[in-house]
């Protein structure tokens, strides 16, 4: 099979910075669609696939959001998961304020996994699950710690030494778990989904 004249040229700088390598070759139609998608995948993760086992509650947020990255791309994946979080509250708040840097952190998992997986290039077969360790170890640091615990330490905690706070987040309300299981079925359902013909996707 001959490549289009785009594959063989690559995709461009500003492309790969808003769009994934396989996004950025579709029309405008084609985009807003996966884009709208997506979004309502955001939207129905943040409302309904959250549970909660003794103090930890598990969600699937990571996954979905390093999804986003993966088949939008970089910014659009970030716009997508924010976007996707902020419908989701305005539709089921519970009665809970809206807590913006939890759409933040979602976006920048999309954003982290859009630049590592499209834009770091690894020839050998095995190289996807390196570029799934670095999402997580990226991930992990900027998302989870750097952004959530931090603000939720700056509103709520305030009082208490930062790391102490981190190690009670991490381990007592057990948000490590959580991050654990996302990235565990991390490394299991991105070589599916690159495998799955009807998307046919492509990374670089």
């Amino acid at each position: 099979m001959q490549e289009s004249a785009q594959q063989k040229k690559g995709v461009s700088p500003i492309k790969r910075l808003l769009f994934s390598a396989t996004l950025a070759e579709k029309n405008a139609s084609h985009k807003i669609a996966y884009i709208s998608v997506m979004t309502a995948i955001v939207v129905v993760a943040n409302m309904f696939f959250e549970f909660k086992f003794a103090d930890t509650q598990f969600s699937l947020t990571i996954v979905v959001s390093a999804l986003c990255g993966l088949i939008i791309g970089p910014l659009f994946g970030f716009a997508a998961c924010f976007l996707g979080d902020l419908v989701g509250y305005l539709y089921h708040s519970a009665g809970f304020a809206y807590m913006p840097w939890i759409g933040i952190a979602m976006g920048m998992v999309a954003l982290v996994t859009g630049f590592v997986v499209n834009g770091i290039k690894i020839k050998y077969k095995w190289g996807i699950y390196v570029k799934i360790a670095i999402v997580c170890v990226l991930t992990f640091l900027i998302s989870t710690v750097g952004i959530n615990t931090t603000a939720f330490w700056l509103l709520y905690a305030k009082g208490v030494p930062y790391f102490t706070y981190l190690a009670s987040r991490l381990f007592i309300q057990g948000q490590i778990w959580n991050s654990l299981v996302n990235y565990a079925l991390l490394f299991v359902i991105v070589p599916i989904v690159l495998r799955i013909k009807a998307l046919n996707l492509r990374i670089e």
